[in-house]
């Protein structure tokens, strides 16, 4: 049994009012830190994060000496004794503080990588847990604890799993909610056209949605992740901004870098045949799918169509088909890029216009009138800007 990303979205949140912690569980890579970040949001909570794998013993408290007389005890037969304080972390700190400054506010802290960090220090995090305390400081009843673990072996349907983990304490299993998180590709898709993924990595993933996330127990070296498919969006802007040559050269060995050899490998040679396939003969004749057109950048899609305006021949945009195909592609582009693109019908009176205009008398609701009017309209609203 697993949830998926919008699933968890309603169920931490749930888990949280009802008093309990969170344990979400998922491979590394899954998305588990932007959950907490976007359940935070959600709930209007402040979110502080330790990563417990990089933490150390002591680094929560750690005892300092009595700083005044007052701290010492004078006994009649025992002799004189120390109350030893603690010094706490800047995490702790900041939180208390905020906790004052906002005593109404939900505060949400976030141990990531629970079980990767060492016995000694998840035994120390054991009681802020548990017990909600560590030696003397208690936390305040605004803070609700998030923690996140990489599956082992140990736990149910992850008996393949060989991640460097410490197995967690039978308190925590036991105190804690698991929520085991899964991938579900239609849902990282939707998150992805939001957030301004590139739309080939989009397109390459409608393609092969079982690639967003690939984990052989067997090579346990770089393989997809829905993070990793985030960076390889971001490496790509940049590729595309190279001379075509660079581009060649370095796009198989820079996704591999993300994504492995073998899925690497296959998403450059994606990314490269576009540029191949994507011109005004192929997407005049639907010899390059639409699909391709959509994740061309902006300049291109722009440079296209102004190229099919100047050349309709092939594609009159007097034509049915040619209205219909012209007019499927031109809502790809931005309004900006419109406005140009019917600037450069406009230029074309006698090639372009005039035949559109006799159409359209004739057919008033056929696909060349409802072009015509289109770009008469994106025209108009440009000049009014």
């Amino acid at each position: 049994m697993a949830l998926t990303y919008q699933q968890l979205l309603t169920a931490v949140p749930l888990v949280l009012w009802a008093g309990n912690v969170p344990n979400i569980v998922g491979d590394a890579g899954i998305g588990k830190s932007a959950l907490v970040e976007e359940v935070a949001d959600q709930m209007g909570a402040d979110l502080f994060t330790t990563v417990v794998s990089l933490s150390e013993k002591g680094d929560l408290a750690i005892p300092v000496p009595p700083l005044t007389n007052d701290s010492f005890v004078e006994t009649k037969g025992y002799g004189r004794l120390a109350n030893v304080q603690f010094g706490y972390s800047e995490a702790l700190i900041r939180i208390i503080k905020d906790a004052e400054a906002h005593p109404g506010r939900t505060i949400i802290w976030f141990l990531d990588e629970f079980n990767r960090g060492t016995a000694a220090v998840q035994s120390e995090l054991m009681n802020l847990v548990l017990q909600r305390r560590i030696n003397a400081l208690r936390l305040p009843a605004t803070v609700k604890i998030i923690i996140a673990e990489n599956p082992d072996s140990t736990m149910a349907g992850f008996g393949d799993r060989e991640y460097a983990v410490a197995t967690a304490d039978a308190a925590i299993k036991d105190r804690t909610v698991r929520l085991v998180m899964t991938t579900a590709t239609a849902e990282w898709l939707a998150w992805a056209k939001r957030t301004g993924i590139n739309q080939l990595v989009i397109n390459y993933l409608i393609t092969y949605p079982e690639r967003l996330s690939i984990l052989d127990p067997e090579n346990l070296d770089l393989h997809p992740t829905p993070r990793a498919w985030e960076r390889v969006s971001r490496n790509l802007n940049q590729l595309r901004q190279l001379p075509p040559a660079d581009q060649q050269s370095l796009a198989a060995d820079l996704f591999s870098g993300d994504l492995g050899t073998e899925v690497g490998v296959s998403f450059a040679q994606f990314v490269l045949a576009q540029g191949k396939q994507l011109n005004l003969e192929a997407i005049q004749t639907k010899a390059a799918s639409r699909q391709s057109f959509v994740g061309a950048d902006e300049a291109k899609k722009v440079r296209l169509l102004r190229e099919w305006v100047a050349d309709d021949q092939r594609a009159p945009l007097a034509s049915a088909a040619g209205a219909t195909a012209f007019a499927d592609l031109l809502d790809q582009v931005s309004p900006d890029g419109q406005f140009a693109i019917a600037q450069a019908v406009g230029g074309q009176l006698d090639q372009v216009i005039q035949p559109m205009y006799e159409l359209a008398k004739e057919e008033p609701a056929g696909p060349v009138a409802k072009l015509y009017r289109h770009l008469a309209e994106i025209a108009t609203h440009g000049d009014q800007h």
